[in-house]
């Protein structure tokens, strides 16, 4: 029975239903009466239904961001992308779970492919298929917790779902001479010298990536913790972190450690931002007009080269992939020319 008590505003009346609590202030008592009975026969008529019909794609979703999402190194990523779908596709999100289908993911996973425009006339642009498997990815585990762990709905919308795939992997190589060293003049960078501006960590930070396979993110959180010249290794966080409960350890070439003496010691080995570094780099490219050339072309490089000084387990262990195949297809970049040469 609903609970009324006097409130300066009016009254105060409150419920309370299988573990749901709802209270509001209203001007009269009859007033107060009435939601309060309503109420509490909303809230039976809830309980009463099962899972999957008591809660919504958004409801989901808000709490999936909240509890995992947040725990992930990538979250601000995965975040901004989950409050992009709820804002975007308004009528999936206010699906309740047992409405959510294969189906309706189909349509979805579609609209994405294909560009859409959005409630309020905002047209949105096609996406890549890897952009849009990574939205995929976040989804399906974001239904498998909810039913799984939360046992907010019994069945797997996935089941029958076809993945939009990663499309076609890079090839592009990196150029020393073509483009390694004009780039890294060109953003100002001295050799044997610690970094003085921005344009000149971008530069040192890509030749460390180019010498180590490492992210840029990585080589970005270098500090006097987490690198040791002594032992040649770089500790850092990674995106599965939040699963394994422990750093990436990466051992360093010694080119690596002769690059990063500038500035070790000095606490924070970079003070440029992830933003910076991409801009930075992209606007020296463009002036230099190099074509298909991106920051991240430097992990591949770095293991590409790697590849023919060690087995392809250590180079796994050094690259941090679980998937060999995602190193082989994705990573490892000879090509059929590079390998004949060396036979």
């Amino acid at each position: 029975m609903a609970s009324i008590t006097p409130h300066k505003d009016g009254f105060r009346v409150q419920v309370y239903v299988a573990g749901v609590r709802d209270s509001k202030v209203l001007r009269t008592k009859r007033e107060a009466n009435t939601w309060g009975a309503a109420r509490e026969t909303e809230l039976r008529e809830s309980a009463a239904k099962p899972e999957a019909e008591r809660h919504t794609v958004a409801a989901m979703l808000t709490r999936y961001s909240e509890e995992i999402s947040a725990n992930k190194e990538g979250a601000r990523h995965e975040q901004l992308r989950i409050n992009a779908f709820i804002r975007d596709f308004p009528a999936i999100a206010k699906l309740n779970l047992a409405d959510l289908t294969t189906p309706v993911l189909g349509q979805w996973r579609d609209a994405r492919l294909a560009g859409f425009t959005a409630p309020g006339g905002r047209v949105v642009a096609k996406v890549r298929t890897g952009s849009a498997q990574r939205d995929v990815s976040w989804m399906s585990n974001a239904c498998k917790v909810a039913r799984l762990e939360w046992h907010w709905m019994k069945h797997n919308p996935f089941e029958g779902f076809r993945h939009p795939g990663q499309g076609v992997p890079r090839d592009r190589r990196v150029d020393p001479w073509k483009e390694v060293r004009p780039i890294v003049r060109s953003l100002g960078y001295v050799s044997g010298k610690a970094p003085e501006t921005k344009s000149q960590e971008v530069a040192l930070a890509w030749l460390v990536a180019l010498r180590s396979g490492m992210r840029a993110g990585e080589v970005l959180g270098l500090d006097d913790e987490s690198l040791n010249l002594t032992k040649r290794t770089a500790t850092v966080k990674h995106k599965m972190q939040y699963k394994t409960k422990k750093p990436r350890v990466i051992p360093l070439t010694k080119h690596a450690i002769r690059l990063l003496k500038p500035v070790a010691g000095k606490g924070k080995c970079f003070t440029v931002s992830s933003a910076s570094v991409d801009a930075l780099f992209r606007k020296n490219r463009d002036r230099l007009m190099i074509e298909g050339l991106t920051f991240h072309d430097s992990r591949a490089e770095a293991l590409t080269r790697l590849s023919r000084k060690v087995d392809v387990m250590t180079l796994a262990k050094i690259s941090g992939h679980k998937n060999l195949k995602t190193l082989l297809n994705v990573y490892y970049r000879e090509t059929a020319e590079d390998i004949a040469a060396r036979l």
